[in-house]
This record gives structure tokens, sequence and C-alpha cells, in this order.
């Protein structure tokens, strides 16, 4: 018989998988359950509600990104976003599933967190009281990182790391 945390990462997988393929939005507790071979019920055992297994999903990618900024000094641009590529590399399917749905950020309380821990990020890289310029540059390079992590996903990992960490630097350099 498979242990309750097996089942809890399964049900884990196929949600991620379902909100990859028809969105968050389209996706039921049903369709997991039925996907999974289990009952509905059986699925509430692992997980109270909807909210709660969405969470469960992205809590993973807000605990690393806050764990992130928390651990670090200003110091090397280039090490803070080559280490920043390769943890949102690491999270890039949960990535699309937000930006399919980013209204589940606000739902579950979590857009402040993600607004706090971009903001620390950029002060990381260009101290506390950057220009406006200088914000907007921060923006595209972590933005684009972002992007570059989800849209050339099937393309190998260094190559990519290498292009995007070089390109964020170029739109940091004035």
């Amino acid at each position: 018989m498979a242990r309750a945390s097996d089942t809890k990462t399964r049900i884990q997988a196929v949600a991620r998988e379902l909100f990859l393929e028809q969105g968050m939005q389209n996706t039921s507790l049903k369709q997991i359950a039925d996907r999974l071979g289990i009952t509905k019920p059986a699925l509430y055992y692992h997980f109270e509600s909807r909210d709660d297994l969405v969470r469960s999903i992205i809590q993973p990618l807000m605990d690393d990104l806050e764990a992130f900024v928390a651990g670090r000094e200003p110091g090397d641009g280039r090490q803070l976003l080559e280490d920043y590529f390769d943890l949102i590399w690491r999270h890039r399917e949960v990535i699309v599933v937000v930006l399919h749905a980013p209204a589940a950020l606000v739902e579950l309380n979590l857009m402040d967190r993600m607004w706090e821990w971009r903001k620390r990020l950029t002060a990381l890289l260009l101290g506390p009281s950057p220009s406006l310029t200088a914000q907007i540059r921060a923006t595209v390079a972590l933005g684009g990182m972002s992007d570059c992590a989800v849209e050339h996903a099937t393309l190998p990992f260094e190559e990519v790391k290498a292009a995007a960490v070089e390109a964020a630097l170029g739109a940091l350099t004035p």
C-alpha cells in the first residue's frame, strides 16, 4: 500500500500536469482524482480544499525565493543572477502555472510575498536606493530571466542560463 506522502506527491504531480495542460481554472479536483484512479474523497484526505492543493504546489517556489533573498548579501551581481536562474529553472513548471493563473496568487494571499522578495532581490542587485531607471532595468533583467527559463525550457540548461545571465547583466548596465 502506498504511503500517504507518496499519494500526496502523486496528487501534486498530476495536478501540476493538468494545470499545465488545461490551466488551473479549468482543472477540477474530480479530473485530478480520475486521472489518479482515486475518489474525490480520497483526494480530500490529503488536501482540505482545492486552494490547499494549489498552495502546496506554489509554496515550494515561494519558500525557495524567500530563502534565496534572505540568505544573501549585496555583492557579485553575476553570481546572484546565476544562482537566481538556477532557482527559477528548478521551478519553471510552477512558474508556467502561475503565469497562466496569476489571480491564484491573489486568492491565496501570496502576491504581497512575491512583490516583497522581488523588491529585496532588486535591492541586492542595485543597493537600497536605486534610481527609477535602474529599477526598470532590474525588472527587465529579472523578468527576462524568468521568461527564458519558461520559454526555452526544452533547450540545454547551460546554454539558456549563459545567454539569460548575459542578457540580464546587459539590461542592468546603463
